[in-house]
């Protein structure tokens, strides 16, 4: 009964206290839609007059000049004969979707393969299948190494996006002599496939490649886009399958981005919710059709969907071709979704945001603080599908400070490309030389971190005419993930109103129109609307079915066999070129302005349907989390002065990588080296991993009391100098006498009671290598 009364007397509302609140919240509305607008204005000016910078600079450089008459017949020539090309490989695109759809829509893969295991065949029939990757005769492969095994994203579009092209994540694992294997799917799903039997199927290929290399560790999967989310949800309910899990360009916290960028966040609201994933399931006869999304894509960037690609294969039609047909095989071959798969996508993910857990109540699919192994995350600042917001922000909705996920056993690993698109993390050749190529080479160093936020940074080393990488790791911290989010802008209230909003419109369709459409819309009805996606039906317009288009393929022949190459320095091709110009930036200004208006009003309706229903943050939940942390950090203590001379070494080592801010593998390797020299019995790794997850926290808790109380740990004179014996083997430059790792030294030389004579022992011409890099 008192229980009872304390919890009436707490919950009781002042009446002017909440008018107060509700007027304050309000007036922080107008405020931050002002400040939007504000933002806003001032970005298309600055892209306006980039523009128009843009549009001068033929002239400002004398590249625009007046043409005379032959210049003229040249340019007329050139292009009638490249018009007939252009049309003639939009003719050879369309012929090429054909054949794929009537081949029953195979992996576009670069490589041979055989199939392992048909995904049909299971017990709960699903549209993927296993592939094992069959290396040429040039690739040796070490079955010593860990599985790689890269899961092709469902995104919409054809299958094949790991290893559509040579230079991709496939040939990278391939050229590093991993057994390699891909997860494909089908163009259609099983009847009542669903998202869950999808994961059991994955975990059956899993289990099959680690049955298939007893000898090897863990495999390492690779997720792209929709595969790298799914991924992680398998890895938190299966944490035992992955020996690392790498995830490319997806989005795990699809709330997260920043004022001013990444619009399609907002696309499920404007829509007032999923209710029309559910209406274009109906007209798909209980499928989903993948060109939708691959549609709302190319929406994003209207200047390159109506204008630049065809251009750039208009004006390079002599040798763009090629590419423009692979990679348009792929692209221009949408898959299919059952509806229960779609709408767990749309609900669960890109609405609900239950993955990462970033909702105030509990109704998240998975605990993604489950995974256990070390998790890498690439993501780009010029990926407007998934920017580095929504690849990174789950690591702060799980973790809210450092020693939360240290603490926790964590190793995340992220990298960050400047410019790539979207696309370019998965097809571009040279992040896939550079980027793909750097994180599978790094795959066992990073194994060997510690716990912690770590950014991996690739540095380019000279080396004569060619250009070789090499990696090293950078501590981060939770504060930087933080500091994505620049306009400081909780958003989180509006996104769950989208949710409560799309609940109510969901379901009304459910009540009102689904029981009816879904019955008056049979599988010809639904083929149909598919053929006549625009989509679709601009492509399959230029086919050789087309009756007008007969003469086509002849007139190509013949321009081929006549062609006349136009002089480069003709002038009308610098005007050609401006007019383009013209046309992209005309483009981009109207996407600026639509996408400013969208989030104007996407702020403007949900930031006052979190007024009115008085979605406010409580702090509970954070003086839980601080006052949990309290207690870890307390509990902590009484194992500073536990250990012996492995643990002691360890925490040396983690004392100088503090100091300097980065850390190896190497490093590891020669403690442990070290140790194994001095005792007669080495634990397994599992084991040096626990002991270092425990040091690495001590020194991150206690940096100053975990070297004070060293002496406790190796109290042998002995001991000691073996340890100390150890640091100029890692790194000679730490016993320097400069800078945070030359007073540590001197420091330790202290507590250990030992003289301080290894920087004087090294000559001087002795260059400090740099520990901390990997080729």
């Amino acid at each position: 009964m008192d229980r009872h009364q304390d919890t009436s007397a707490t919950t009781q509302i002042n009446p002017q206290e909440t008018t107060h609140a509700a007027k304050s919240a309000a007036r922080q509305l107008v405020g931050n839609i002002a400040e939007l607008q504000r933002q806003q204005g001032q970005n298309l000016l600055t892209n306006l007059q980039r523009r128009q910078q843009d549009m001068i600079e033929p002239a400002l450089e004398g590249r625009l000049k007046m043409p005379g008459p032959g210049d003229w017949l040249s340019y007329l020539v050139d292009a009638g004969e490249r018009s007939v090309l252009f049309w003639n490989t939009l003719r050879k695109r369309a012929d090429n979707t054909r054949a794929h759809e009537q081949a029953g829509s195979p992996p576009l893969l670069k490589f041979d393969y055989e199939v392992l295991l048909d995904g049909a065949d299971l017990e709960v029939p699903v549209n993927y299948s296993l592939l094992r990757i069959l290396p040429g005769k040039d690739q040796p492969i070490d079955e010593m190494l860990a599985p790689v095994i890269v899961i092709d994203p469902r995104g919409g579009h054809g299958a094949g996006i790991g290893g559509f092209k040579q230079d991709s994540e496939i040939g990278e694992s391939l050229r590093a002599g991993h057994p390699t294997y891909f997860i494909a799917f089908g163009y259609s799903p099983e009847p009542g496939q669903t998202m869950t039997d999808v994961a059991m199927a994955q975990i059956r290929f899993i289990e099959l490649i680690t049955a298939r290399h007893p000898k090897a560790s863990k495999p390492v999967i690779i997720g792209n886009c929709q595969a790298g989310w799914a991924l992680m949800g398998l890895a938190a309910a299966r944490p035992e399958l992955p020996g690392l899990v790498i995830v490319n360009g997806a989005p795990l916290a699809y709330w997260a981005g920043e004022n001013g960028s990444n619009p399609m966040r907002y696309a499920g609201g404007l829509m007032g919710g999923a209710w029309a994933t559910r209406l274009a399931s109906d007209l798909g006869n209980g499928r989903f059709d993948g060109a939708w999304l691959v549609s709302n894509f190319e929406n994003l960037n209207p200047s390159h969907t109506l204008w630049s690609k065809g251009y750039q294969l208009y004006a390079n039609i002599d040798t763009e071709a090629p590419r423009f047909l692979d990679f348009e095989r792929w692209w221009g071959s949408p898959n299919l979704f059952n509806a229960e798969e779609i709408e767990a996508i749309v609900d669960d993910l890109f609405i609900g945001n239950r993955l990462a857990g970033a909702t105030s109540g509990s109704g998240n699919l998975l605990d993604l603080r489950a995974i256990k192994t070390p998790v890498v995350v690439f993501c780009s600042y010029g990926d407007n599908i998934t920017p580095p917001q929504q690849a990174l922000d789950w690591i702060v909705d799980l973790y809210p400070d450092d020693f939360a996920l240290q603490s926790a056993g964590r190793t995340i690993v992220y990298l960050k490309h400047a410019s790539t698109g979207h696309l370019g993390i998965f097809v571009s050749g040279k992040v896939a030389r550079r980027e793909h190529r750097q994180m599978i080479n790094a795959i066992d160093e990073i194994k060997a971190l510690p716990p912690g936020l770590y950014e991996l940074i690739i540095d380019e080393v000279p080396n004569g005419d060619a250009c070789e990488y090499q990696v090293h790791f950078e501590s981060r911290g939770i504060a930087d993930i933080r500091a994505l989010d620049s306009d400081g802008h909780d958003e989180d209230r509006e996104f769950i109103e989208v949710d409560r909003v799309s609940e109510i419109t969901s379901n009304l369709y459910g009540w009102m129109v689904r029981p009816w459409l879904s019955r008056a819309i049979n599988e010809p009805m639904a083929e149909a609307l598919r053929k006549t996606h625009p989509f679709r039906l601009n492509r399959s317009l230029w086919g050789s079915q087309n009756p007008f288009l007969w003469w086509l393929p002849g007139a190509a022949e013949q321009v081929r066999e006549t062609r006349h190459s136009i002089d480069p320095q003709n002038p009308l091709l610098a005007w050609q070129d401006l007019a383009s110009r013209n046309i992209v930036n005309t483009l981009d200004t109207w996407r600026d302005i639509r996408d400013a208006s969208n989030e104007t009003k996407f702020h403007a309706i949900y930031g006052y349907l979190s007024l009115l229903s008085g979605a406010t943050s409580s702090p509970t939940e954070k003086r839980r989390n601080e006052s949990e942390e309290r207690e870890r950090i307390e509990q902590l203590k009484d194992a500073l002065s536990e250990g012996g001379e492995l643990e002691a070494a360890l925490r040396v080592l983690l004392l100088f990588a503090k100091a300097e801010g980065k850390l190896s593998k190497s490093a590891l390797e020669t403690v442990v080296q070290g140790y194994r020299k001095a005792s007669t019995h080495l634990p397994d790794i599992a084991t040096i991993r626990e002991i270092t997850r425990q040091q690495n926290l001590l020194v991150f808790a206690y940096p100053e009391e975990s070297l004070q109380q060293l002496p406790n740990l190796v109290p042998e004179a002995e001991a000691r100098q073996r340890i100390l014996d150890t640091i100029p083997k890692i790194e000679p430059a730490w016993c320097d006498g400069e800078g945070e790792t030359g007073k540590l030294w001197r420091h330790l030389n202290e507590i250990f009671e030992q003289p301080s004579s290894r920087s004087s022992s090294r000559p001087k011409s002795q260059s400090p290598r740099r520990s901390s890099k990997a080729k």
